[in-house]
């Protein structure tokens, strides 16, 4: 149930949008660009310049089977310099596709299982202050193998992944003790404990718009 404050709203985030005076991209990458705004607050302050990454946006799947154990995948991320226990997860980079069945596919490409039963865990910026990437995990529940004669060649980085299945208590208490560190394994971990002290009740169902997202909020409603 939500809390409402003072003036009957829900506690929550919403869109503020504000003037644009002028948008320009300093840099434009393989996979996301350097874009520079200028805009205003308010229709009598001076303008301001912030430099961010227009970011696609990601999605996130925390696999949890019926021993709550979780499925994590080792990675090396370059510009940390680290290998890190992380979450199946993948960029928003194939156009029109859906966030539920992109996250199905990354699902299906980095850790070889499909699942019966999937819901919204949780949402998150990743860096607001610099980045527009938004973050959607979800919790995938009954897990099955792909077939062998359907498993997606990994390359680059994701050829050396390994995976893990780890008690989730386990996994949680690796994050709380600072040894897990990618985002969405900590928001995803933390929020899967605190979703089974809940008995998985009041989940948001996995088709639910995700108006938070920037490219998404003009077709949502």
């Amino acid at each position: 149930m939500a809390h409402h404050g003072p003036h009957g709203a829900a506690l929550g985030d919403e869109p503020s949008p504000r003037r644009v005076l002028g948008s320009e991209t300093p840099y434009s990458g393989r996979i996301w660009d350097v874009v520079q705004d200028t805009f205003e607050l308010s229709a009598d302050s001076e303008p301001l310049v912030r430099d961010y990454i227009d970011h696609p946006g990601a999605v996130a799947v925390l696999v949890l089977d019926d021993q709550e154990r979780v499925l994590l995948v080792r990675q090396y991320r370059h510009p940390v310099g680290m290998q890190l226990w992380e979450i199946p997860a993948g960029l928003l980079d194939v156009r029109d596709e859906d966030p539920l069945d992109a996250a199905a596919r990354e699902l299906a490409e980095e850790a070889d299982l499909t699942a019966g039963r999937w819901d919204v865990l949780v949402e998150m910026f990743n860096s607001p202050g610099s980045s527009s990437e938004a973050l959607r995990i979800y919790l995938a529940r009954q897990p099955a193998d792909v077939p062998h004669h359907e498993r997606f060649e990994r390359t680059e980085e994701e050829a050396e992944m390994q995976s893990r299945w780890v008690p989730l208590d386990e996994a949680v208490q690796a994050v709380l003790e600072g040894r897990i560190h990618n985002p969405s394994a900590v928001a995803g971990l933390l929020a899967a404990a605190s979703a089974r002290s809940r008995g998985f009740t009041g989940l948001r169902p996995a088709d639910t718009p995700w108006t938070a997202h920037p490219r998404f909020r003009s077709t949502s409603g």
